[in-house]
């Protein structure tokens, strides 16, 4: 039989808040430019108060492809910034089409730190972001910028054999690129590098995704999918489900009571314990490695048309 459990809730007052919008802001460079791709690849989903965002993998007939991923976390900062007559979409929604803009810049060259740093400096919008940028280059290197509880997990035959950790200053309060002064910047982001093998799969992810979907459960809804975007359908579908599950004991109710954060000490004589999924919004992003070699297939991948309605 299994033991009574009580809803997750987290004192609002232990989750992360920033100061007002100062009036001095990082200076925006150069209006970013439309990416007819980009608007094509990238479709928003709202599903019971839930926005998934489904991403197909915009290739470069370059030197890499880049994997672009942008999360605004509105649920600890939405209320904040209606207060002020803000649009809290605004800010990620800009600092996505900066990095769109400048991935190809000479001064980047194929740095994710140096693509937020120029992203996050032409970005004028006040809000505030988590955020994780990745590039894949043809000889295999996944290079990884993040700024935040995004994540990134690298699966290889059934196993996630890389996976990126958050980045918090305490529980429920990540670090966020911002239009304030006192946020974190590029320098604050974590960078590191993975060698993929073709066969690979990508998952990208807010922590509305990490939250509520445990690793393994990754690795087994991903291996149902040939495709990718069918993929990244499935683990937001399961991310909503288990975030309205009361009963269910998710990833963030189990990191929750580590912290100390628990019921009452009568209701643990009596068998109960703190559980439940976190509402949130969802982002994925699912990538396939295929042969670079072969460019042809790698151009029919790109201009494959996908259904995302």
């Amino acid at each position: 039989m299994a033991s009574p459990t009580s809803r997750l809730s987290i004192p609002h007052s232990h989750r992360c808040l920033l100061s007002s919008p100062p009036h001095h802001r990082l200076k925006p460079s150069a209006s970013p430019k439309k990416r007819p791709w980009l608007s094509s690849a990238l479709r928003q989903v709202r599903l019971t108060g839930v926005v998934r965002m489904l991403c197909l993998l915009a290739v470069t007939m370059g030197e890499f492809l880049p994997l672009l991923m942008v999360f605004q976390d509105f649920l600890l900062l939405t209320d904040r910034w209606a207060e002020q007559n803000v649009n809290p979409a605004l800010f990620s929604q800009e600092l996505m089409a900066n990095v769109s803009d400048l991935v190809m810049d000479e001064e980047v060259n194929y740095d994710p730190q140096i693509l937020l740093r120029k992203a996050h400096a032409a970005t004028s919008s006040v809000g505030s972001a988590t955020v994780i940028i990745a590039m894949l280059e043809k000889n295999g290197t996944l290079k990884i910028a993040n700024v935040g509880d995004c994540g990134l997990r690298v699966l290889r035959k059934g196993q996630v054999i890389f996976s990126t950790p958050p980045q918090e200053h305490y529980f429920d309060c990540p670090y966020q690129l911002s239009s304030e002064i006192i946020g974190q910047t590029y320098l604050d982001a974590m960078v590191c590098t993975v060698e993929l093998m073709e066969g690979d799969t990508i998952v990208m992810g807010s922590d509305g995704l990490f939250d509520n979907v445990f690793d393994h459960e990754i690795v087994s809804t991903t291996s149902r999918f040939k495709d990718a975007v069918a993929a990244a359908r499935a683990l937001a579908d399961l991310a909503r489900d288990h975030s309205m599950d009361v009963s269910f004991d998710s990833p963030y109710s189990i990191e929750a009571r580590s912290r100390g954060f628990d019921v009452p000490l009568w209701k643990k004589i009596l068998g109960r314990k703190l559980t439940g999924g976190k509402p949130d919004d969802v982002t994925v992003v699912v990538g396939q490695t295929i042969s670079l070699l072969n460019d042809k297939r790698m151009e029919e991948a790109l201009l494959k048309p996908k259904d995302l309605s």
